[in-house]
């Protein structure tokens, strides 16, 4: 069997392996591509290879190169992956096409006001603390229910759940706690597994891995 030629082509093969294990189809998990701290110059091979979903974790570094990025490439799908404070709610619905961090109250009715003053609704993960660390973000489980309600009631369109399992722990208990949450919620979408395990994630019923390291090599 060859080896795949690029690092973007290794991801894919994993993701359709897994896929396959998993009995799911490898087109309905979402490959975000993780270019927070690199160059336009780094991102761009990807972009030719194909690529179309990015993920920043800041608004004010995405700024900076996505727009130029999004001139040239102008059907690639640009995901906020990093915690969103209130005041840049408007900068990232400007910018972004998807947040993966809606995590408490403030932030519901800070979005909901910037999509009526952008005139774009952006699709919202709901991130959850699974692993009960509030450094991360995330909504406590136990507020999930009336976060839940809340961004419903704002009609912010809800794409599932998110979560960050915590370092250096096996991550499948965590993964499979936020698959029963949207499952129990009655959402489909599960964004959640990163370069070290999202073959686990996948088969967990992952529907967007966000995959940095594996893409773009260590940072220095």
């Amino acid at each position: 069997m060859e080896k795949a030629e690029t690092p973007l082509q290794q991801v894919h093969a994993t993701i359709a392996k897994v896929c396959k294990i998993a009995r799911r189809k490898a087109d309905d998990v979402t490959l975000i591509a993780v270019s927070k701290t690199h160059a336009a110059d780094a991102i761009v091979p990807l972009l030719e290879q194909g690529q179309r979903h990015f993920g920043e974790n800041r608004v004010q570094e995405a700024q900076g190169k996505w727009p130029a990025l999004r001139e040239r490439y102008p059907d690639m799908t640009l995901h906020l992956i990093g915690q969103l404070q209130s005041n840049k709610a408007e900068d990232a619905v400007q910018l972004f096409d998807c947040i993966h961090s809606l995590d408490r109250p403030s932030l519901v009715t800070a979005l909901a006001k910037a999509f009526d003053k952008v005139g774009r609704k952006v699709p919202c993960f709901v991130q959850v603390d699974v692993g009960e660390e509030p450094q991360k973000g995330g909504c406590p489980v136990a507020e999930l229910p009336a976060l839940l309600d809340q961004v419903r009631a704002a009609e912010i369109p809800l794409a599932g759940l998110m979560c960050i399992p915590p370092f250096e722990i096996e991550p499948a208990p965590f993964f499979a706690f936020l698959d029963k949450l949207a499952r129990d919620h009655g959402l489909d979408g599960r964004s959640m597994g990163m370069s070290g395990d999202y073959e686990t994630a996948i088969m967990l019923g992952a529907t967007h891995i966000r995959v940095g390291t594996a893409l773009f090599g260590e940072r220095g």
